[in-house]
C-alpha cells in the first residue's frame, strides 16, 4: 500500500509540472486578466476585457442580488432580476488590465488584484417597492415597533404614567428604499441597513426631565375644576374627569386642547343658558300667561368663551368664570327680563311699563293696522335707542318722495323701524282702530303719555309685545 501511495504523489507532481507552461503562458498573456482578478466581487481572471465585459453583464442581468445586512446580522436580499435590474459595464476594465501590465502581471495574494468599478444600473422603482415590502425585516413577525417614552391615555381615577420607550427593529421604508436604490444604482454587493440609518431610533425615553415635567403637569390639569358662574344660585361645574381627555402632548412638551370637544362643552352650556329666541311664559297684567319668543334674552359668546376655556384649561389652575355675552338680559331668574320693563297688550291696545315690578305707568295704544298686514307682531324685544325729534319715514318710491313722513317728539324703537312715539295727529288711541286705521306697525301713544314713558325708559330694556 505505501508503494501504490507513492506512486499516485509522483503521478500527482508530474501532472503539475505538465501543467506549469499552460499557466506560465497564461500569466504572460497581457490581453487576459491574472489570477485572482476580480470586479465588484466577480471572478473575471484569465478573461480578455470583452470576456469580461460579457462575464459582468451576465451576472448582473441574471445572478446579481443586493445583500442587506440587518442590526441583528442577519441577511436578506433584493433580486436583481426581481426588480427588473439592468446594469451598464464601465469602460474602466481596460485600465485595470493596463495597470496589471505595467506592473508585471503580479498574482497571487499580494497582487492586490480586487478592483470596485462603477456600473450604471436602472430598475423598477414599483417592483422595488413590492420587494422591500415583502421582505420579512418589513412586515415579518419578527418586527418590533420603536417607540418612544410617553405619557399614558386617560383613564378616569387613574393618574397618568410614564409608558417606557421600546427599542425596537421597524425601518423607515421611505429611507430604505432611498438607501437601497442608491445601492442598485452603483450594482453595489451589500448594504449595512443600521450603518445606513434606515431604522427607526428612540428619541425620548422614560428618564427625560421634560417628560417627567410633563407628566406631573398633565396630572395637575386631572385635578384642576373650572366653575362657570350664571347666578348666584346657579352653577356649572367642569371637573377634570371630563376635560382631561381634551388634553394631548406633543413630544415637545406642549400640551393642547381639542377644539372640537371644548366647543361642544361651550354649545352644550349655550343650549341650557341662552334664552334669546328661546320660548318664555310670560305673565302679564292682566293675569294671563303667554308663550313668547323673541331676540332679547342671554346670548353666549360661543367663540369668546371657547378662547377663554382653552387658556384657562392651559393655566393647569381652578378657576370660576362668568361665562362671556354677545347679549345680555335683566335676570337670570324666572323671566330674564326682570322686574323692570314695557308691555304691549296688542289685543287690548294697550301698554304698562313695570318698573321694579310695579305698574307705574300706563296708557291706551294704537298699533299696526291689521287690515293692510301691518300687525305689530308678538315678542319679546329691548329698547335699541330712544330720540327725540325724529322724522319716520315709510318706503321711498321711485320719484324719490316717501310713502309717509310724519313727525315725533319721542322716537323709542325696539323691533328694527317699529317703535313706541307720540302720535299728535290721532284724536283717540285704544279699541279696535288697530284694525282698520291703525299704523305701519309702531305702537302710537298720546303725546302727553308718551312724553312721560320717554323719561321712564333706556336702552336695552325689554319690551314684550303680546296679544
Amino acid at each position: 500500500m505505501k508503494r501504490a501511495k507513492n506512486a499516485v504523489c509522483t503521478m500527482m507532481i508530474t501532472l503539475a509540472f505538465m501543467m506549469l507552461p499552460g499557466m506560465a503562458s497564461f500569466a504572460d498573456d497581457e490581453t487576459r486578466f491574472v489570477g485572482g482578478t476580480t470586479v465588484n466581487g466577480i471572478k473575471i481572471s484569465g478573461l480578455t476585457v470583452d470576456e469580461a465585459k460579457e462575464q459582468l453583464a451576465s451576472f448582473y442581468a441574471n445572478d446579481y442580488k443586493l445583500k442587506l445586512i440587518t442590526k441583528e446580522g442577519t441577511e436578506e436580499y433584493i433580486s436583481g432580476v426581481a426588480v427588473g435590474y439592468q446594469a451598464s459595464i464601465p469602460d474602466s476594465l481596460q485600465s485595470i488590465l493596463d495597470g496589471q501590465n505595467a506592473n508585471g502581471r503580479i498574482t497571487g495574494p499580494a497582487a492586490q488584484s480586487s478592483y470596485s468599478a462603477a456600473v450604471s444600473g436602472t430598475y423598477d422603482q414599483a417592483k422595488l417597492e413590492e420587494q422591500i415590502q415583502a421582505l420579512s425585516i418589513v412586515s415579518g413577525t419578527g418586527v418590533t415597533v420603536t417607540q418612544d417614552a410617553h405619557i399614558s391615555s386617560y383613564k378616569e381615577g387613574q393618574d397618568y404614567t410614564i409608558i417606557p420607550e421600546v427599542h425596537g427593529n421597524n425601518l423607515d421604508t421611505e429611507k430604505m428604499a432611498s438607501v437601497i436604490g442608491k445601492a442598485l444604482a452603483l450594482g453595489q454587493a451589500d448594504v449595512n441597513l443600521e450603518a445606513a440609518d434606515c431604522y427607526y431610533k428612540v428619541n425620548v425615553t422614560s428618564s427625560d426631565e421634560a417628560l417627567k415635567d410633563l407628566c406631573s403637569r398633565m396630572n395637575r390639569y386631572k385635578d384642576m375644576k373650572i366653575t362657570y358662574k350664571f347666578s348666584d344660585t346657579v352653577n356649572e361645574e367642569l371637573p377634570g374627569a371630563v376635560f382631561a381627555s381634551w388634553m394631548t402632548a406633543a413630544k415637545d412638551g406642549q400640551i393642547s386642547v381639542n377644539q372640537e370637544e371644548a366647543a361642544a362643552f361651550i354649545q352644550a352650556l349655550a343650549l341650557k343658558y341662552d334664552t334669546a329666541d328661546t320660548t318664555r311664559l310670560f305673565h302679564t297684567s292682566t293675569g294671563k300667561d303667554v308663550e313668547l319668543s323673541g331676540p332679547y334674552g342671554w346670548k353666549m359668546d360661543q367663540a369668546a368663551e371657547l378662547q377663554a376655556l382653552t387658556t384657562m384649561l392651559l393655566s393647569g389652575e381652578s378657576q370660576t368664570r362668568e361665562p362671556q355675552y354677545i347679549q345680555a338680559a335683566a335676570s337670570r331668574e324666572d323671566g330674564d327680563w326682570g322686574s323692570t320693563y314695557v308691555e304691549i297688550d296688542l289685543g287690548s291696545q294697550h301698554v304698562y311699563m313695570i318698573q321694579e315690578g310695579t305698574l307705574v305707568w300706563d296708557a291706551p295704544c294704537v298699533t299696526g293696522n291689521v287690515s293692510k298686514n301691518y300687525t305689530t307682531p308678538e315678542g319679546i324685544y329691548g329698547l335699541t335707542y330712544k330720540e327725540q325729534d325724529r322724522i319716520l319715514r315709510g318706503k321711498k318710491k321711485a320719484d324719490g318722495t316717501y310713502e309717509y313722513e310724519s313727525h315725533v317728539d319721542y322716537w323709542m324703537p325696539f323691533n328694527g323701524g317699529i317703535g313706541l312715539h307720540d302720535a299728535s295727529w290721532r284724536g283717540s288711541f285704544g279699541g279696535a282702530i288697530f284694525q282698520t286705521n291703525g299704523s305701519h306697525g309702531c305702537i302710537n301713544l298720546p303725546p302727553d303719555r308718551a312724553a312721560v314713558l320717554y323719561t321712564l325708559v333706556f336702552k336695552g330694556m325689554p319690551v314684550i309685545c303680546y296679544n
